[in-house]
């Protein structure tokens, strides 16, 4: 099995096979945290967090069927579609989300893909005010084309969000109206653009731990490594088809963030969806382990979040701070 303890500019591995990765995985519970922590502190400022809000800001309606998402047209839900913000709302969030303490603030549109046009071309705006604030921006849009991607990195965008939410082996079990292959080709097109890529996955769908694996394989696949990793836990909303299936034991996800930190060092990963049915002390285990990033506010597009003042004192209570603007 790999040595999970690197030195600092160690190369970066991209060729984990699945069975070392399941072995690192699995290791008793203890050990796997303390590789990972050791990771972490060679290859990551050890005592910050970066926190980064979101905003849907176009809500509802989305084509596609993922299991998982309220914001499917295929599935009768709680969340609406809702007409898409103007400019001037966003920046305003933006404005909030920055006195808050956020140094990233990421829009999410529930397309299938992106268009060329007016709205499109608003989100481009929303990326250039978002950027003379002083803030990372980061959209998350569904299927990009290369030229579109050239268009948002003119426009500042630092970071693009592209989930591949699971393995190539249980994926049509959660989405039939778009491939693996199409969710690879938009990342390889964010790359091009010179974007930095967000990218990750989702656990507790009815997926093994083999799938589980095999979707941190595949991200490390990715060369250079995702800057930033999202690992994210079912939220289950009522109208959806995982709306049934049980929650996670939260010593799961952070397997999957020690897993994640040891094979992907120097990315920033992300504790994402989730985190409002976790304890304190689970949360507490997950920044312990290699998670350096948080999404902050009481609402991940459609689901809750902690509220700020508890990750305040969250983070207060660890010894941590936030990350202050690049």
């Amino acid at each position: 099995m790999a040595q999970a303890t690197q030195a600092p500019g160690t190369p970066v591995r991209h060729d984990w096979q699945q069975a070392e990765v399941r072995a690192i995985h699995d290791l008793p519970l203890f050990e796997l945290m303390d590789r990972a922590r050791a990771v972490h502190l060679s290859e990551q400022p050890e005592s910050e967090v970066q926190l980064c809000t979101l905003l849907s800001v176009k809500t509802g309606g989305c084509p596609e069927n993922c299991a998982y998402c309220p914001q499917s047209s295929h599935y009768e839900t709680p969340v609406k579609g809702e007409a898409m913000l103007q400019v001037d709302e966003v920046l305003a969030a933006a404005e909030r989300a920055k006195a808050a303490g956020s140094t990233r603030f990421c829009m999410g549109a529930a397309w299938r893909s992106v268009k060329d046009g007016p709205a499109f071309d608003r989100v481009v705006d929303m990326v250039k005010g978002v950027k003379a604030l002083g803030l990372e921006a980061c959209v998350t849009l569904g299927m990009l084309e290369e030229h579109q991607a050239q268009k948002l990195k003119e426009a500042g965008l630092d970071a693009y969000n592209h989930n591949l939410d699971t393995s190539p082996g249980f994926y049509k079990s959660i989405i039939s109206t778009r491939t693996y292959e199409d969710r690879l080709v938009t990342l390889r097109n964010v790359r091009k653009a010179g974007i930095t890529v967000c990218s990750g996955g989702i656990i507790g769908m009815g997926e093994s731990v083999d799938d589980r694996c095999a979707m941190l394989v595949q991200l490390a696949s990715l060369e250079p490594h995702p800057e930033s990793v999202p690992i994210n836990a079912l939220v289950r909303v009522t109208g959806t088809p995982l709306e049934a299936l049980p929650p996670i034991d939260p010593t799961e996800l952070v397997r999957m963030i020690a897993t994640a930190r040891i094979l992907m060092p120097r990315s920033k990963v992300r504790l994402s969806a989730g985190r409002s049915e976790l304890s304190r002390e689970a949360q507490l285990m997950c920044l312990f382990v290699g998670a350096n990033s948080i999404f902050y506010g009481d609402q991940l597009l459609t689901t809750p979040n902690p509220e700020k003042n508890a990750d305040q004192d969250l983070i207060r209570s660890a010894g941590l701070t936030a990350q202050a603007p690049s």
